[in-house]
């Protein structure tokens, strides 16, 4: 679905309040990665890391300034109208409906706009209406709606045509623990019912673990993490914590390779590295259990690891 090779986008700045000096900044560097149809993936990265540029890039908003690009087989800066009728984008706060108009008379905009056939249209809507409960605000006014409201608006009208492709920047910023579900149940329904490939882009870590088995990474411009949520976490998710129940309380396990770090009663929680199942197994001989669970590192401390150290790529090839 995707085909990015040697990707970059340079802006000049001129700085210097008498003598303006010349200087360019790569806010994309040599970025190369592939999507495949049908991927749930996050593209992860801090304030001015790149992702916006990529993503307009990928749109056909901006245009390169050296390498390739391919989205659903077009080049996008080159075919950016035949392209829009196959991808739906979503960007943050800015808004896509008609701020006066009700929702309803916003969808039926965007139907002539897209050419939407009329029964396809009514198809869709019905559906969107189901899946992300529009009915009770489907009359009002966009100005009227509250940000929850409007986010659900804002992702029918991404999806109405039917895209191939969806691009979602901070799609549940702001929302309520509620909204905030509804929107990933539905992300998760469309990827996985009609194939719709998602790139999203998120400070929102949450939204990351709960829908998303890839993740990109980068930093200043650069690619610095190309891979699986899981290999992540074990690659530089450091110390794991084993939680274990006991059949009576008892004083701290001495195990080899793990160290106990809490105590409650029957409970004891216990930090390692390396494998689970071996300290299991001596966990096993050395007390009767009742029950274990393995508790992963936090990945918002793992990304915090590779933006402080992005060398850390070099071991993955990116």
């Amino acid at each position: 679905m995707i085909e990015v090779e040697g990707l970059r986008k340079d802006f000049v700045v001129r700085r210097g309040r008498f003598r303006r000096e010349r200087h360019v900044v790569h806010a994309v560097n040599d970025i190369s990665f592939r999507v495949d149809r049908g991927e749930l993936l996050g593209y992860l990265g801090p304030n001015g890391a790149g992702k916006s540029t990529t993503i307009k890039m990928l749109t056909g908003i901006l245009v390169p300034t050296a390498g390739q690009i391919s989205v659903a087989g077009l080049e996008p800066s080159r075919k950016r109208i035949e392209l829009a009728r196959r991808i739906g984008a979503m960007f943050g706060q800015r808004i896509q409906l008609w701020w006066d108009l009700p929702l309803r008379d916003s969808f039926e905009l965007l139907r002539h706009i897209y050419r939407i056939p009329a029964e396809r249209h009514r198809a869709n809507l019905a559906r969107f209406r189901d899946v992300l409960e529009l009915d009770p605000f489907l009359d009002t006014p966009v100005r009227q709606l509250s940000l929850g409201q409007r986010i659900r608006g804002e992702l029918t009208a991404a999806m109405l045509h039917g895209p191939e492709l969806l691009f979602l920047d901070e799609p549940t910023i702001g929302l309520d623990v509620v909204a905030k579900q509804r929107v990933r149940d539905f992300l998760v329904e469309i990827n996985r019912e009609d194939g719709v490939t998602v790139m999203l882009t998120t400070h929102d870590l949450g939204d990351i673990e709960r829908l998303c088995n890839r993740l990109l990474v980068i930093d200043h411009g650069s690619l610095i993490w190309d891979g699986a949520i899981a290999d992540l976490r074990e690659r530089y998710g450091g110390e794991r914590t084993l939680v274990i129940d006991l059949e009576e309380p008892a004083p701290p396990i001495e195990v080899e390779g793990a160290v106990v770090d809490r105590v409650d009663g029957p409970r004891q929680w216990l930090r390692f590295r390396g494998s689970a199942s071996e300290l299991t197994a001596r966990v096993a001989q050395a007390a009767r259990l009742v029950d274990l669970q393995v508790a992963e590192p936090d990945i918002e401390e793992i990304v915090r690891r590779i933006y402080a150290n992005p060398r850390v790529s070099d071991t993955k090839g990116v």
